[in-house]
């Protein structure tokens, strides 16, 4: 089977961003923000939202909506970091019962994006890079993520921490708001325990929330912001988007890739 065409405007598949969904106002805002960038980089490509819980539109809404407009086929990129059951069994399932032909494409981690954005937003919160041994080793960064009991997903989580720490030149520790260990603050402490007190916390999070909240806290330092809308996130949700379009669609697609 062949992939999708990618220079007919009438044949494209839509692009459906698929965010978890929050109780914050705050996330929703900064979803749509994203969406607004994704479109503002591929004019006339029709880029929905859909979520998996939490808030409207949901995925199903959404799908039926777009079958019910002559819709032919969908993309879904999971607005989401790392593999794990969302990306494993929800989304799927749900795109399974759409009437419209669906793929569903790689999480966005891990990805050099993801590092970029996230060095910007420690440059942002004050981060420095050390300027002399010393204080190269006195620092550290924990970078902070949502957890999940999914293996694939903290092998996810490892691969960005090791691309991050090899941009910032220090170590750099994973860490979880839930479902998995360490948290935040025992990965400061056990930084602390190897002589590393100046240490940021980055936020690996798609958007605000109670988690990236009370991550922040823990911070000894600073704090970068989620991800949100960086440019290299827009950019990241259309390279997903194009390469599921570009794979035929007898070949099983990745569910995470560094590229």
């Amino acid at each position: 089977m062949t992939a999708y065409p990618m220079n007919d405007r009438d044949t494209r598949p839509a692009l459906v961003v698929v965010a978890h969904g929050s109780r914050d106002p705050r996330a929703l805002s900064t979803v749509r923000q994203l969406l607004d960038r994704v479109r503002a980089l591929r004019p006339g490509l029709p880029v929905h939202l859909g979520h998996i819980e939490l808030n409207a539109p949901l995925l199903p809404d959404t799908l039926a909506g777009l079958d019910a407009r002559g819709t032919g086929a969908a993309v879904l990129v999971p607005l989401l970091l790392s593999r794990g059951y969302h990306v494993k069994r929800d989304i799927p399932e749900m795109a399974a019962e759409a009437r419209l032909h669906t793929r569903v494409a790689a999480p966005l981690g891990p990805h050099p994006l993801l590092v970029d954005a996230l060095h910007a937003r420690l440059t942002e919160a004050g981060w420095r890079t050390p300027a002399d041994a010393a204080t190269r080793r006195a620092s550290g960064v924990v970078l902070a993520a949502a957890g999940s009991r999914d293996p694939g997903a903290r092998m996810d989580t490892d691969r960005t921490a090791r691309l991050l720490a090899e941009r910032l030149g220090v170590p750099v520790v994973p860490a979880y708001a839930s479902a998995a260990a360490p948290t935040v603050p025992d990965a400061v402490r056990a930084l602390a325990a190897r002589g590393r007190h100046r240490v940021a916390v980055a936020s690996y999070f798609t958007a605000p929330g109670r988690f990236a909240t009370e991550c922040a806290a823990a911070a000894p330092w600073i704090a970068s912001a989620p991800l949100g809308t960086h440019p290299a996130m827009a950019h990241l949700v259309l390279h997903r988007y194009d390469r599921t379009v570009r794979t035929p669609s007898a070949t099983p697609l990745e569910l995470a890739s560094a590229v």
